[in-house]
């Protein structure tokens, strides 16, 4: 939307003018704001896609580790994902660790900053390091700040379907990886497992 406001200093503006002028300018922010409205609408289709399609393939995961620890004499119950009521957050745990994926936050028009391109409307998938089933994922904006710290990697899905999905991994500097959407379920779930249950913990020391 043009950045470059008009406004009258001319106390002799006719009523009929003025109200000429308030038409004019709401019309403008009434069309801006229907485009943002229509790629939020389909973006959260494409994005809830994605999502229904990485909770199915969660369910294949847990079922492919649970045969591969089993075989190696793993109790295979320390392999589980819980999918919420409402599908809008999916938790997979794989024996000490805990992953949580939510589509939740995605209630208005959001759009990724591109430095170089114009901004993306899209919906977003985030990937937390951590169990977050209870109360705290009902994200509203004042906790974002907080539920965001625990954040690994998020995937974010435009309007278009024939567009790619964006792939952004945290420690790495938040680098755009773009994924074709018909795979972006796949690849995005197995990226944040192998991100997670491929790194490893330190014992805290204090040499205070």
């Amino acid at each position: 939307m043009n950045s470059e406001f008009f406004y009258s200093k001319n106390d002799t503006v006719t009523s009929n003018s003025k109200s000429s002028i308030i038409k004019e300018r709401l019309s403008l922010v009434t069309s801006h704001m229907y485009k943002q409205y229509c790629e939020h609408t389909d973006s959260a289709k494409n994005t809830n896609k994605v999502f229904s399609d990485m909770l199915k393939t969660m369910e294949e995961v847990v079922a492919t580790m649970k045969k591969n620890f089993e075989e190696k004499g793993i109790n295979p119950n320390n392999i589980s994902c819980t999918i919420d009521a409402d599908k809008s957050v999916g938790i997979l745990n794989i024996l000490w660790h805990s992953i949580s994926f939510t589509t939740r936050g995605n209630t208005k028009p959001q759009a990724l900053y591109r430095s170089d391109n114009a901004p993306m409307f899209c919906g977003r998938i985030i990937a937390l390091n951590g169990d977050f089933k209870n109360a705290s994922m009902d994200i509203s904006d004042l906790q974002y700040p907080g539920v965001l710290s625990c954040e690994m990697a998020s995937m974010y899905v435009p309007s278009d379907p024939n567009k790619d999905a964006v792939m952004k991994i945290r420690h790495i500097g938040n680098i755009e990886y773009k994924i074709n959407q018909s795979n972006a379920a796949r690849e995005f779930l197995l990226k944040v497992i192998e991100i997670i249950c491929g790194g490893g913990f330190y014992h805290e020391e204090n040499f205070e």
